[in-house]
């Protein structure tokens, strides 16, 4: 009996010593003021657009629109539903808030080729398995515009950075 009681003990300490450490909870995201009012800033017509991506982070998710030069300026505001430039139909998004996001920057150059072409204009952006993003649409380039459309999770506070040749928007995970 001893020495079935020293056997278990042996192998729960054995396993006890040689089990790796816990991982250490991610830190707190801290609150964010950036609130989920209306952002826009104009500054005139940019260059031309060339690429939309998206990416996670550990307090937000992030849509970067790569432009090709200095961005002129955005409007970006949670809105009842995304609708196409031009001709305001109505554009399905997963998602509880619905981010309408306007860019300065064609997705045409001076010649009107295309400069951001995309496979699917109801996925721009695979957006799977995200926190906060749901899905991003197209809803058109028109008259020196580009707009999309994004799908969140609810509403939820952003912010919009205007950096060198990108506009930055970033959607919290939570409060």
């Amino acid at each position: 009996m001893l020495r079935t009681i020293s056997a278990v003990l042996s192998a729960v300490l054995g396993l006890v010593l040689v089990a790796p450490a816990a991982q250490a909870a991610p830190a707190a995201c801290a609150p964010v003021d950036w609130g989920s009012g209306d952002k826009y800033l104009y500054e005139g017509h940019a260059p031309y657009l060339t690429d939309i991506r998206a990416g996670r982070h550990e307090c937000y998710d992030r849509l970067v629109f790569d432009i090709a030069g200095t961005p002129g300026g955005y409007s970006a505001r949670y809105v009842p539903e995304i609708t196409h430039d031009a001709s305001g139909e109505p554009i399905p998004v997963r998602g509880g808030g619905k981010i309408q996001v306007t860019t300065y920057s064609p997705a045409y150059d001076e010649n009107f080729d295309p400069t951001y072409e995309y496979d699917d204009p109801m996925e721009l952006v695979d957006v799977t398995g995200y926190t906060t993003f749901r899905q991003v649409v197209w809803a058109g380039s028109w008259e020196g515009t580009t707009t999309v459309g994004m799908g969140v999770r609810a509403r939820l506070p952003f912010r919009v950075l205007v950096l060198t040749d990108r506009l930055v928007v970033d959607v919290a995970h939570t409060w």
